[in-house]
């Protein structure tokens, strides 16, 4: 390759190369991420034992979050979160019940923002306590075992009985295998 040659690709790169950084990266380069909401919820399921929900919410930002959770039509708790933490509620739902559990994030210029929406439902059933499972029946496996004790002993007296009949009951002597021609 000449050298002139050379000199020509190696301006063409170098002209080449700053649009092609500019094209690359991202328009707004930041070191933090900037969430739409900075703020997560998870809804864990009911306690059978308690009757309460445990709701947790997450703050994914360096900086402090309010927020507002409410059950129903009612405010729960409202306060704020530190950055890259989280705060847990516990939310009482009575038998038979379902509630909708709703996170506010409550920011400056946005006002409330909707973060996350779910409904808790206690289906628990009746009388339920730790100690004392509900009844469901005898066990099965022991009432597997019972009939299969019942066949094995009804098929051994009916294969004793066919082999005190078989091969003829009431022949006098042996079997002859003679055929007739």
């Amino acid at each position: 390759m000449r050298t002139a040659t050379r000199l020509s690709l190696t301006a063409l790169f170098l002209a080449v190369l700053p649009l092609a950084v500019t094209l690359l990266l991202p328009a707004k380069a930041g070191a933090w991420p900037d969430f739409d909401d900075p703020i997560t919820m998870s809804v864990d399921r009911i306690s059978c034992r308690t009757g309460q929900v445990s709701v947790a919410l997450r703050n994914r930002t360096r900086h402090p979050a309010r927020f507002d959770l409410r059950a129903g039509s009612s405010t729960v708790v409202a306060g704020s979160v530190d950055g890259y933490d989280t705060v847990r509620q516990n939310i009482t739902v009575q038998r038979g019940d379902s509630v909708r559990i709703k996170a506010y994030s409550i920011g400056g210029s946005r006002g409330e923002t909707l973060v996350s929406s779910a409904r808790a439902e206690n289906d628990c059933p009746q009388g339920w306590r730790q100690e004392q499972l509900p009844f469901t029946g005898p066990p099965l496996a022991l009432l597997a075992k019972v009939a299969t004790a019942v066949a094995l002993l009804l098929m051994g007296g009916i294969l004793w009985w066919y082999g005190s009949v078989w091969p003829r009951s009431g022949h006098p002597g042996p079997l002859t295998t003679r055929r007739s021609s």
